[in-house]
């Protein structure tokens, strides 16, 4: 797995100690609360790739925070697992309604639950899971830190890399330079946004293929995407 970042909010002390502990031994870059609000600040602030969220914790409720992510265009798309001591039919549907990915009942084994964050990660973000992602012709494999076109290997910068691989985690996603920036370069970042267009045209010669279309859409006053040719 190629060190995804996770939120975990949990406000019982000794369960936030272990599922930590038990995360981070993973390969997992953490970060915790155990509060509500604090939750929407981080999640805001750096985008996880994956948050554990507590049912019942200190402040805004677990499930009105998965109701206010799945509003916020930053983070609708982050998967969330829900944590509860609430096992109940009617409350895993309405959990699940509101947004969640997955829901587990406590008392949980950390085993099962490492495994279903290993299962959400692959569905709605492979390269996360150590995946070989393909979008048309063009394959990128994450652990190899490889790129062809057509099966011919393709020489790309380490930041072309990144971009490459963001896009295609999202084909047909259109994300503007801003997006671009915090995903790529990171959102405390002091780059220009003109750059992203400097690295999008580097990138466009890297993996240009004579009398083949273009991948890499640009959408006026939009920003980017990667389509399948």
């Amino acid at each position: 797995m190629a060190n995804p970042n996770i939120l975990i909010v949990e406000d019982d002390p000794s369960l936030l100690e272990l599922l930590s502990y038990r995360f981070e031994k993973a390969g997992y870059n953490v970060r915790t609360t155990p509060d509500g609000d604090e939750a929407l600040l981080l999640a805001r602030e750096d985008v996880p790739d994956l948050i554990l969220l507590d049912w019942m914790i200190e402040g805004t409720s677990g499930i009105e925070v998965c109701r206010r992510l799945r509003r916020d265009a930053d983070t609708a798309q982050v998967p969330i697992i829900m944590l509860t001591a609430r096992g109940a039919e009617d409350d895993k549907i309405r959990g699940l309604d509101t947004g969640a990915d997955d829901y587990i009942s406590k008392p949980f084994s950390p085993r099962e639950l490492l495994a279903r964050a290993t299962a959400v990660l692959r569905r709605v973000r492979p390269v996360l899971a150590g995946e070989t992602l393909n979008v048309g012709s063009i394959e990128l494999d994450p652990v190899q830190h490889r790129v062809t076109r057509k099966g011919e290997q393709l020489k790309l910068g380490p930041t072309e890399f990144r971009l490459l691989r963001h896009l295609m985690e999202s084909p047909g996603r259109v994300f503007s330079r801003g997006q671009l920036l915090d995903a790529v370069w990171g959102t405390a970042s002091e780059i220009e946004e003109r750059t992203v267009d400097v690295h999008i045209r580097r990138l466009r010669k890297a993996i240009e293929i004579e009398d083949e279309p273009d991948p890499v859409r640009t959408v006026r006053s939009a920003g980017y995407a990667i389509e399948a040719v």
